[in-house]
C-alpha cells in the first residue's frame, strides 16, 4: 500500500468509523478527514475544540444538532452517484455536534483549524454551486459545497464526479507554495467512491523536479493524501469516479499553478 493511500476499515468500528486522517497521521498541519457509516438510530457525537467542521451527508438521512441549532431529517440521496448536491452542515470551533442516523447513512467529517468566527449553519443542496468544468474527456461535474466565497475560517470542500474514461484535476495543477497572489499553499485529501464498487481510479502525484512522482490506484472507500505536487485523476473506462476534496492551509484561498508542459490544453479548447 502506498504511503499516499489511506485504506478504509473492512468493517465499521463500534462508533461507525471506517476511515480517519488526522494532521498527525498525514504528517501535515491543517486537514483532517473521517468517514462514518451509521445504521438507523446510531449516533455520531463530538466536540469541535479548536477545529471547525463541515459534515457532508454522502448518503442517507439524519438529524443533526449543535449546541444551539437543530436540523431534522436532512439528506436524502442514497448514493453519491445520484449526482445531486448533498446536504452539509458547517460547525465552528468551540461547538459540539450530534448526528443521529434515520436511515443507513454515510457521513464525511471534514476538519481544519478554526477561530469560531462564524455560526453553525445548514448548507442545503440549493446553496451548492454546480459547475460543468473542462471539455471532451476532461469534462466533469463539480459541486462547490464550501468554496472560498462562503464563510469559514480554513476549510474548502468540494465534490467531483468524473465520468468513465474521463480525467479530472486536469490539466495537472498544484497548490503547494505560499506564494500569493500566484499560488496558495493547501493540503488536500481525496475521498473516493467508484461505480461499480469493485473498480478503481488512478491518480498521479508529481513535482517539477521529479523528487516526487508516484501513481496510485485508490479503490472505493479509500482516500489519497496530496501534500504537494500536481495530482491529476483518471476514471478508467467502465467506472464512474467520485471524490470529495478537503483543502486547508495558512490562507483560505485556492490559487493554483498549472503544469506548464500541459498548458497547451487550455489553448486547444479555444482553437
Amino acid at each position: 500500500m502506498s504511503e499516499f493511500v489511506v485504506p478504509a476499515r473492512k468493517k465499521p468500528a463500534e462508533d461507525g468509523n471506517v476511515l480517519t486522517i488526522t494532521p498527525e497521521s498525514a504528517g501535515w498541519s491543517y486537514v483532517g478527514f473521517q468517514v462514518y457509516v451509521l445504521e438507523p438510530g446510531q449516533t455520531y457525537r463530538c466536540e469541535t475544540g479548536s477545529r471547525e467542521l463541515c459534515l457532508v451527508l454522502l448518503a442517507g438521512t439524519a438529524n443533526v444538532k449543535t449546541a444551539n441549532k437543530h436540523w431534522a431529517a436532512i439528506g436524502g440521496r442514497q448514493s453519491v452517484f445520484e449526482r445531486i448536491p448533498p446536504y452539509s452542515v458547517y460547525i465552528p470551533s468551540g461547538d459540539e455536534v450530534e448526528v443521529e442516523a434515520i436511515t443507513h447513512t454515510e457521513l464525511a467529517v471534514c476538519s481544519a483549524p478554526g477561530e469560531g468566527t462564524f455560526e453553525a449553519r445548514l448548507i442545503g443542496p440549493d446553496q451548492v454551486g454546480v459547475e460543468l468544468r473542462g471539455y471532451g474527456h476532461m469534462e466533469r461535474i463539480i459541486h462547490n459545497i464550501l468554496p472560498e466565497t462562503e464563510q469559514a475560517d480554513s476549510l474548502l470542500v468540494v465534490e467531483v464526479f468524473t465520468p468513465a474514461g474521463h480525467w479530472s484535476s486536469y490539466p495537472p495543477h498544484k497548490h503547494d507554495r505560499d506564494a500569493l497572489p500566484d499560488e496558495s499553499l493547501l493540503e488536500e485529501t481525496y475521498y473516493y467512491k467508484v461505480n461499480p464498487g469493485y473498480g478503481f481510479a488512478v491518480q498521479r502525484i508529481y513535482t517539477d523536479d521529479g523528487s516526487l512522482d508516484v501513481a496510485v490506484a485508490p479503490r472505493d472507500g479509500e482516500a489519497v493524501l496530496v501534500p504537494r505536487g500536481y495530482h491529476p485523476v483518471s476514471a478508467p473506462p467502465g467506472y464512474d469516479v467520485y471524490y470529495l476534496n478537503v483543502m486547508a492551509g495558512p490562507v483560505r484561498t485556492w490559487k493554483f499553478h498549472n503544469d506548464p508542459q500541459h498548458a497547451w490544453l487550455f489553448k486547444a479548447r479555444d482553437s
